[in-house]
């Protein structure tokens, strides 16, 4: 079998096509690691005397082996990736390692569809939240550990692509941070490794912070170790039908608004902060607009509660900005059904769904740094319309802003939102009404979680939705998740020949 699988991948290897060799072979690996990554959830379902192990133990064996044989038959000496092969691994890896995923819920003794599980799996992995799963407070343990696992596994992977692949491929305007940060970070962490092990560190370290923090403030240790992955990976999946509302009583709906904003903050910064720069961390500029920016639309929030008070028993403050913060982040957690708040809050929620975090973080959406780069450019557009020969230099951080990058944002932007328009129309041939339609694409392809209106609403799951609307949605969560261009590239016919 190991032959065979060998003779294909060197098969396939042409010198029109990018080398299927290391690709596969990293495949391989991602799989097994997965595969093996189920075990865990199992020994935890069977010391709470749950009924998922099975599932899991199938699982785990089936995406062990199966990588594991992969990973053999592939392997060359001296493996490398090109550029080509970079994009191809980028896009296959989060598509295939969805359905690898999903094995433990197609397999536990409630089943899930192949759609419903590809679905939840695709939402954990790409850290969007949005559900199909009802009944959480009675799941198995192994379910909602799993769950959790998923979500904290793909907030390091974007975090480490981010990082450490999209800079060198050029993608919308993220060359502008491999420049910004290839001095201090060349200087301290010279190799790609290192900086995933610090990533890896930074990202850890703040999720024991988060867990133990939730532990403190009343919620029990298996919850808090569950929502401490999901908060520091912005994803949003909570143990309980009534989201984080469920914990609030104790006040960790506050830390869990620290750590929601700590995840949409860059970790480079935070790699920087503990090798001794803490200036990297509050001189950054995305970190001070991304303050900004939550920090006032919580005030607008607040006042126009304030002044138009709901009907409702959640603390008028507390979750206001709970909600403020989960959106913007893209983390998803709900905190009461903030639809009955009214029209202007709900329109105000949904514009911030598109801002995301920054650059480098676990956050979805736009980013910040593009909002920056694009109001830039406006400015400068601006002061130069009365004046055709003044010179109006662009800059981002003090450092001057070339047209490449300015370009970059831009283009991304443009495609950005004419994915989301398109996605808004297929949901909408599909048969879901206008507002299910709107949120719904709006949610996914910024990677939030729950959407507007009486189905995927706070209050609501998408589990009502038709199949083909699940498998629309969970493509729109993965272009979201990757800033859609490295998939267009690997669509585009030129992409596979010489």
């Amino acid at each position: 079998m190991l032959y065979f699988l060998r003779r294909v991948a060197i098969g396939l290897h042409s010198r029109s096509m990018p080398d299927l060799r290391p690709v596969l072979f990293i495949l391989g690996l991602l799989i097994a690691g997965l595969g093996l990554a189920m075990f865990i959830p199992m020994v935890v379902d069977i010391l709470y005397h749950g009924t998922s192990w099975r599932g899991f133990a199938m699982s785990g064996f089936i995406s062990t082996l199966i990588g594991a044989m992969l990973a053999l038959s592939s392997y060359t000496p001296n493996i490398g990736l090109r550029t080509r092969s970079a994009f191809l691994l980028t896009a296959s890896s989060w598509l295939i390692i969805g359905y690898f995923g999903g094995l433990p819920f197609m397999l536990q003794e409630h089943a899930m569809s192949l759609a419903d599980a590809y679905f939840e799996t695709m939402s954990g992995l790409t850290t969007t939240g949005s559900t199909v799963m009802t009944g959480l407070d009675d799941a198995s343990k192994g379910i909602l550990l799993w769950r959790a696992m998923l979500q904290w596994y793909g907030g390091i992977g974007i975090i480490i692509t981010a990082m450490a692949i999209l800079p060198l491929l050029k993608i919308g305007g993220m060359q502008l941070f491999s420049v910004e940060w290839a001095d201090p970070m060349g200087k301290i962490l010279p190799r790609a490794r290192q900086i995933a092990a610090y990533l890896l560190l930074a990202y850890t370290g703040l999720t024991i912070a988060c867990a133990f923090s939730y532990y403190l403030l009343g919620v029990g240790p298996f919850d808090a170790i569950c929502l401490a992955m999901t908060t520091l990976s912005t994803g949003g999946y909570a143990n309980s039908d009534a989201s984080f509302a469920a914990y609030a009583d104790g006040g960790a709906d506050i830390a869990a608004c620290v750590f929601m904003a700590f995840a949409a903050f860059p970790f480079g910064a935070f790699v920087l902060a503990m090798r001794g720069q803490l200036s990297a961390v509050y001189k950054n500029p995305q970190v001070q607009a991304m303050v900004l920016i939550l920090v006032s639309i919580t005030i607008l929030m607040i006042g126009y509660l304030h002044l138009n008070p709901p009907t409702g028993p959640e603390p008028l403050i507390r979750s206001a900005a709970f909600n403020v913060v989960s959106v913007i982040t893209g983390t998803g957690f709900s905190y009461g059904d903030y639809q009955t708040w009214g029209i202007f809050p709900v329109c105000l929620l949904f514009v911030a769904m598109f801002i995301g975090g920054c650059a480098g973080s676990t956050a979805g959406a736009i980013k910040v740094f593009r909002f920056q780069v694009a109001f830039e450019a406006l400015r400068a557009f601006i002061l130069k319309l009365p004046h055709r020969h003044a010179v109006s230099p662009m800059k981002y951080g003090g450092q001057p802003l070339s047209p490449a990058v300015v370009y970059s944002v831009m283009g991304f932007i443009f495609i950005y939102m004419l994915c989301y328009a398109l996605i808004t129309m297929a949901l909408s041939l599909i048969g879901l009404d206008d507002v299910t339609a709107v949120s719904g694409a709006a949610t996914a392809i910024n990677n939030v979680g729950p959407g507007f209106g009486k189905i995927i609403g706070p209050a609501g799951t998408f589990q009502s939705l038709p199949d083909s609307a699940k498998w629309v949605l969970s493509l729109a969560m993965l272009l979201g998740r990757l800033e859609i261009l490295p998939i267009l590239v690997v669509l585009n016919p030129s992409f596979w020949r010489a």
